[in-house]
């Protein structure tokens, strides 16, 4: 990286400064920079003025002049040539990289962030690491050793950088063009210089300005060599003793040590490994350890080497060296996920929040579905979790991971359930852990998974509870799976801030969608409680909206698209025996039907009612005025009756025919489908006036409570009391 080649570019026009990046001299007129820095965004045109300084403060005052777009690649590539008008007299020729093999690289940079600003554009470094295999191949990831604090303005605190070129070991590897906003300004991504150096226009421009051609130097990392003994650390000394008994012969510890590096993606041209050399290789890749106890698991048939192969990597973990799996294992169990994530998005989160109930879970298992792009980084974090219940003494705990892997396994069929638990127990015995230990997990998989196909989710509860604080519609939102033999579980949100309508409404739609994703289900879409307060029995959530797929369909309210009833256990803390009256009714009640009219009067005459003639009535439609209708609606709930039907648009009796469509007193169980039957038709033909009907549906079963707390000795990743 020569930094007389630095250059800062802007774009515009005449009057006004648009757009500023960073840029790299390739030759002696030719700067390569980022595609979107040189055009206008809004019309895809690049600006009619493009100026570039060129050389650093360093060296002197830089010249600005003029530039022109010569190239961009065909592909939507973010990556570009400028023409200045002046040519610069700078000696040598640039040398184009490859990262190659799995090892990280350092990498540096030079650029003009927007973080830097002092009054002027100030030059910055860009360092930290490169991972080959990071990313999505279109892009390289960059790892920044130091970050500024995320912009707060809507914009990147590293806009500016973009352009920059992107060093390893000396040669020019990628050009610097995004900001990913979910790492807070520590994480760069960089378009790879070989995607585009062979593209003809580039070459071209190259000849034709007399560049050096761009061939490609692979770019690795040599295998790590130890420190002076004196300059070791306890650990290292610590990890040495524990592979001595492993290598009685030092040239079995060379080829062990070499093939190793080998694969974990180092240069091993002229590596002879020590003792010492080798733990330096384990303390510099994350997995190296779990490969070295991969590599030698073959030999742990001996029980002796069995016993000194399990204290060296149960040791080698408790000194904090690197996650669980290695690198094989890691990409066999992404692979085995993915194919089953991609067919069953719901089931990973699933399994994952019974099979570990007191885990602090990863974001992503803690929604009713997970992404394809979201397993690899769940999977790193579940690799630090231990469950660590019921092993033989002397073995070491079952790791958290092995134990959802078998809920997994138990779950699927076939191919699938075969290569999963082939994994877990190459796995296991990798490790040391006790057959029993692996097989009791298994055994709990296995009765798990036949309560839950025995056990659907028969309905999603919503509980919503207006959030004071902000003011504005909002929400604070709590969404429960309850299965038909009576246990539930919450869905975690990542976040906790309020949520709009919109958002809670995409919420449960997303849980919707998960539970009718069960083996079983047939399609059936579970019912949907909404549990609000007493104020909130009269919002109109049945007629919120979650976001369309990708605006594919126009929005729908979530009322029309499942069977949305309102349910207020807030009665059950004010009236005592309002839950033995609820299930009475139930028993005696279902096909009796009590529709309020003028003759009903005040509140006090339905209480006498609702405790004389329909003492066991479980079904009340609400005709009258509003205000009479919502005292005669708590005298309903506060008295235990479980459905309670009104039309919240209905300014009196006449307007009871509303409900006529409904059917109101017709068969119970059919009710719920026939208000969002009704509530889609009303969406279908807004210009239509029609009733708005709000529906209580107390359920037979009572509502989940939180669960009782199970007093354990905490282990790495269980929630703190």
């Amino acid at each position: 990286m020569d930094q007389a080649r630095l250059a800062l570019i802007r774009g515009g026009t005449e009057e006004e400064t648009r757009s500023t990046g960073s840029g790299y001299l390739i030759g002696p007129r030719l700067v390569l920079t980022a595609r979107h820095v040189l055009v206008d965004r809004e019309t895809g045109e690049p600006w009619p003025t493009i100026r570039v300084r060129i050389g650093h403060f360093d060296h002197g005052p830089a010249r600005s002049v003029a530039a022109e777009l010569l190239w961009t690649p065909q592909d939507d590539l973010d990556v570009a040539l400028l023409r200045v008008d002046h040519t610069a007299d700078i000696p040598g020729a640039v040398t184009w990289g490859r990262p190659t093999g799995r090892v990280p690289l350092p990498y540096q940079g030079l650029g003009y962030p927007k973080a830097a600003t002092t009054g002027t554009r100030a030059v910055e470094t860009l360092g930290g690491v490169l991972s080959p295999l990071s990313g999505n191949g279109r892009y390289y990831v960059l790892d920044q050793r130091a970050a500024p604090v995320a912009a707060t303005d809507g914009g990147n605190a590293w806009g500016g950088a973009s352009g920059a070129a992107v060093f390893c070991r000396g040669t020019l590897v990628g050009v610097v063009a995004q900001e990913p906003e979910a790492y807070g300004a520590r994480r760069l991504l960089a378009v790879p210089a070989h995607s585009f150096v062979e593209d003809p226009g580039f070459l071209h421009h190259l000849a034709e300005h007399a560049c050096a051609t761009a061939d490609l130097v692979a770019i690795g990392v040599p295998a790590p060599r130890a420190e002076p003994g004196a300059e070791r650390t306890p650990v290292e000394r610590a990890l040495e003793t524990l592979l001595l008994p492993l290598f009685a012969d030092p040239g079995s510890r060379a080829a062990y040590a070499r093939e190793l590096a080998g694969g974990l993606g180092y240069e091993t041209g002229d590596y002879h490994p020590t003792t010492a050399d080798l733990v330096a290789l384990l303390r510099s890749h994350p997995r190296a350890h779990a490969a070295l106890g991969q590599a030698l698991a073959p030999r742990a048939a001996d029980p002796a080497f069995r016993a000194h192969l399990t204290a060296f990597l149960t040791q080698a973990r408790t000194l904090g060296r690197g996650p669980l799996l290695s690198p094989d294992e890691f990409d066999e169990l992404l692979r085995l996920l993915g194919e089953i994530g991609r067919e069953q998005s719901a089931l990973l989160p699933q399994a994952a929040r019974d099979a570990l109930p007191y885990a602090v879970l990863p974001a992503a298992l803690d929604r009713p579905t997970i992404e394809d792009g979201e397993l690899a980084a769940t999977i790193e974090a579940l690799e630090e979790l231990s469950d660590g219940e019921g092993v033989p003494e002397g073995s070491p705990p079952v790791p958290a991971l092995l134990r959802l892997v078998e809920y997994v396994a138990a779950t699927v069929e076939g191919e699938q359930r075969h290569g999963l638990r082939a994994w877990s127990t190459r796995t296991a015995d990798r490790i040391g852990i006790h057959g029993d230990a692996l097989a009791e997990r298994r055994m709990d998989a296995a009765r798990w998974a036949e309560r839950r196909r025995n056990s659907l989710v028969s309905r999603v509860v919503m509980e919503l509870e207006h959030d004071g604080t902000g003011g504005g519609d909002r929400y604070r939102c709590r969404i429960l799976l309850v299965r038909s033999d009576g246990t539930h579980r919450v869905l975690k949100a990542p976040e906790s801030e309020p949520r709009t309508p919109q958002e809670a409404a995409s919420a449960l739609a997303d849980a919707v969608s998960a539970a009718r994703q069960e083996p079983g289900r047939h399609d059936h879409v579970p019912w949907v409680t909404v549990v609000v307060d007493e104020h909130g029995l009269h919002l109109a959530v049945d007629e919120w909206e979650a976001g369309a797929p990708e605006d594919v369909l126009p929005p729908s309210p979530i009322g029309a698209d499942y069977q949305v009833s309102l349910s207020c256990p807030e009665f059950d803390r004010i009236v005592a025996d309002r839950g033995q009256d609820r299930e009475r009714r139930w028993k005696k009640g279902r096909t009796a039907v009590a529709v309020t009219g003028p003759s009903c009067g005040d509140a006090r005459k339905l209480v006498h009612l609702l405790r004389t003639e329909h003492r066991d009535t479980a079904r009340v439609v609400l005709h009258g005025p509003a205000d009479q209708r919502r005292s005669w609606l708590k005298v309903c709930l506060a008295l235990g009756v479980p459905v309670v039907l009104w039309d919240r648009d209905a300014t009196g009796y006449e307007d009871a025919d509303r409900l006529g469509e409904l059917a109101p007193a017709g068969a119970l169980d059919g009710l719920a489908e026939r208000v969002r039957v009704f509530r889609s038709r009303t969406a279908a033909h807004p210009e239509e006036p029609r009733a708005r009907p709000s529906l209580v549906w107390e359920p037979e079963d009572s509502h989940p409570r939180t669960e009782l707390l199970h007093l354990r000795d905490p282990w790495r990743g269980t929630h703190p009391s």
